[in-house]
Parts: C-alpha cells; structure tokens; sequence
C-alpha cells in the first residue's frame, strides 16, 4: 500500500473517474442503439403500411401487387437495395411474393404471426451482412372467407452500425477530452486541498531543525484541531523535559538542608544516630518525589490530610542545629489541628526551602503562621532580616537567579517552591514583615 496520502487519493480519483466514465458511455451507447433501432423499426412499420394499402388480395387469398414503378418504396424494385419485403402465410415456408429487390436471394425463413402482432428479428444471411426483419400479421375479408397474410420487411444494418460506429468514436473522443480536463482538476483540487498538509510538514521541518518551537500557521478547521493537538504534544514534551532537567538542580538543592543536618549532627553524638535515621527517611522520600515529579504534576483529589504542625517542628529543630551560631528564636503558631492537604514530601519541600531561606537571611527570629476558611489555606514565614525589595520579587522567583551573590546558594530554592505551590492551584506572595524583614505567603485553594 502506499504511504502517499497525494497518491493514494489521486489514484481513487482516477478510479471514480473511470468508472464514472466508463459507465455513462455504455449507458449513454445503449440509449443510442435502441434509439435507432425504435427509429428503424417505426421507420419498417410505416412501410409496411404503405404495402398493405397498395396490395390487394383475390378470392383464394393470393396477394395481387402493383408492379414495381408502382411500389410505395422506390428501393423495393432495385436488386439488392438493402430493402426487401415479402408475404407468406403461417405454416407455409414459400412466400406468396417477394419484392424485385430482392432478385435471385432467397428470402429468410417464414415465422406465425397472429392478426396485428409484430415481431422484430436480426439474422445474418448468407451474404454474410447484418439484416433487421420485421413482421406484421395481417388478415383481409373476401367472398370465400377470412385469409391471414404475413407481411415481411428485411432491411440492411450497415447504415445503422455505421452510425453506431461513428457515434461511438465521437463519444469516446469526448469523454476522453472531458476525462482528461475533469482529472487535471482533480489533481489541482487535491493539491489545493493537501496543501495545509504539506505546510504543516515544513513547519514540522523547522521545528526538527529549530528554527521554530511550534506550528504557527493558519489553518483549515480539520487541520487546526490537528495543528492543535501536535502543538500541546510539543508544550507537554518541552515541559517533560524541563522538568527532567530541573529535577536534577531540584534534587541537588533538596538535599542540602538534610545533608547539613547530618553535618551538624556529629556534634551532637547522643543524637547522632536518631538524627541519621531521620535524615536518611528524608532524602529518600526527596529522590523518590523529585522522580515523581519529573514525570506528573500534584493532584490533591486523591492526597491525604497532613497535620502541619508537627512538619514544621521538625523542620524547624533539624534547621536550629544548621544554623545553632545564629542562635536563632523560631515560633510555631500554627494551630496543631491545621492539616494540609497533598503529599507530605510536597509540603517538606516548600516548607523546607522557606525556612531554610528564613533561618539563613533573619538576625534571630523566626515566626511561621496560618489561617484557613472555607475556600482557602495561607501559610506565612517571617524573618527579621533584611527583607526583600519589591523590584526584586519577581526575579528572585526565578530559577537561577540570587540576589546576593556574596552568600551560599544556588538561586533555586524559591523557584522549586513556586513551581510546587503552582502545580497545587496556589500562589506566592512576597512582602514585607512585621518583624523588619520579608514575609513569604503561600496561598492554596481547598
């Protein structure tokens, strides 16, 4: 089978075009050849009516004549004209009489007839030409009783199958010519019509060599939900593969907060061991959900109520021993029964960038707050540090980008975090604090 859709379609064209053809000339040659032989044998009928009005019959029902001046057809006296009559009887096989045309030929077979009936026949004679014979019965009403006559006129079809034959040659020159304009259209209406196709093939080129990112062309309706659906294929592949690449910075920076932890921990060496077991819990759940989050994005239709308290004591204890130097007063004022809902590793994430950035950038205190109602969760973190310019906010949103290039980071703490709290439906927002330094918000939908 071929794989061109131009070919493929051409080629039905050309079929249906064919058929099409093919079908109306014999449609079109029968309807002329019974037109001329209905022609012709109405044509014989009315001669056959001119011999019955110049004939006559005697007493014994033997036909009388006129002599062959006298014959309604001039051809009817001329041998071998191509036009013959004769009379006969049913049930005798000699002809009562025959035209003078047809000189020494014997006349074809007699065949019955009833009074009005006719019958048409082709024959070939031995002459080897093509004949039409047309019978009709007769009866005429003498003295002696009712006499049945057969009247018989055999004409020649060599005019008829000229004309068929030309005919013919005329039609098939025709429809050869109309063929052949009809299938130049076709070709050209096809190539307009793939036309959209071969477009979206040169796009798709450009795209494989990037010179552009998708299909920006304008479109039939059919081919638009095509182009559509191609275009949010190569969205989902580029944000697939963003997030693959992401995933890699995403795990390298979640893991540093347990692996100080660690570090920080073998100066505790009562604890150490708690502390290990602890972290490494952690950093597994961290590879295990940055591998998940590669692939998928959150769904909180199917996750489970997480009590936040407790997190962020942890998180908050864990961090306390990072940055013991700073001596740092973190204050819970979460309400212990608030719950969260998503997967725990999510919240771990967000929670642990905030504060990590939190404990980091404040002189010495930390508070984290949250309120809830009936359509919404918001969380907030608040430092005493320096806080965070508002022409800097968006900026610092991004992946990549530090502001303060003179402290320890890699510039992707807060972005993972955006692009966690964006995959649930939420928003960040960053202020100023109440206690001098920069407030993060988070804001989720319930």
């Amino acid at each position: 089978m071929t794989r061109s859709l131009y070919l493929r379609l051409s080629l039905a064209a050309i079929g249906v075009l064919a058929s099409f053809l093919v079908a109306t000339s014999v449609v079109l040659d029968n309807a002329f050849v019974a037109s001329l032989k209905l022609s012709l044998k109405e044509r014989m009928l009315g001669q056959i009516y001119l011999l019955l009005t110049v004939s006559a019959i005697d007493d014994n029902g033997q036909p009388n004549m006129p002599l062959p001046t006298y014959l309604p057809e001039p051809q009817l006296a001329l041998p071998d004209s191509g036009l013959y009559a004769y009379i006969g009887v049913n049930g005798n096989n000699q002809a009562l009489w025959i035209s003078p045309s047809l000189h020494k030929k014997p006349p074809p077979p007699l065949f019955s007839l009833q009074a009005g009936e006719q019958q048409w026949h082709e024959l070939r004679m031995p002459d080897g030409k093509a004949y039409g014979l047309l019978g009709l019965g007769h009866q005429r009403v003498t003295r002696k009783g009712v006499h049945s006559l057969n009247f018989y006129l055999m004409s020649e079809l060599t005019p008829l199958h000229e004309q068929i034959l030309l005919y013919r040659q005329r039609l098939w020159a025709g429809l050869g010519v109309i063929g052949l304009l009809l299938l130049v259209t076709q070709l050209l209406l096809l190539s307009w019509a793939l036309k959209p196709f071969r477009k979206v093939t040169l796009e798709l080129e450009g795209i494989e060599s990037g010179l552009q990112d998708s299909l920006v062309g304008s479109y039939p309706h059919e081919v638009h939900q095509l182009t559509d659906k191609i275009n949010t294929l190569l969205s989902h592949e580029r944000a697939r593969q963003t997030r693959y690449r992401n995933a890699l910075a995403d795990l390298a920076h979640s893991l540093k907060t347990p692996l100080a932890v660690l570090r920080g921990a073998c100066d505790t060496p009562e604890s150490f061991s708690a502390t290990v077991e602890e972290q490494s819990i952690r950093m597994t759940r961290i590879v295990e959900r940055q591998l998940q989050r590669a692939a998928t994005s959150a769904d909180i239709s199917t996750s489970t109520a997480i009590q936040m308290a407790p997190l962020i004591d942890r998180i908050g204890h864990s961090l306390g021993k990072v940055y013991r130097d700073k001596n740092v007063s973190f204050s819970n004022r979460v309400d212990p029964e608030l719950r969260f809902r998503g997967d725990e590793a999510d919240l771990m994430e967000i929670l642990g960038n905030l504060l990590d950035n939190a404990f980091k950038w404040c002189r010495n205190r930390v508070i984290v707050g949250a309120q809830t109602d009936t359509l919404s969760l918001t969380v907030s973190i608040q430092d005493d540090g320096p806080g965070i310019a508002p022409a800097h906010v968006e900026k610092i949103l991004q992946r990549g980008v530090r502001i303060d290039e003179s402290t320890p980071g890699h510039g992707i703490g807060l972005a993972v975090t955006a692009d966690i709290v964006e995959a649930y439906q939420g928003r960040i927002r960053i202020e100023s604090s109440v206690l001098g330094g920069a407030s993060v918000i988070l804001e989720f939908v319930r």
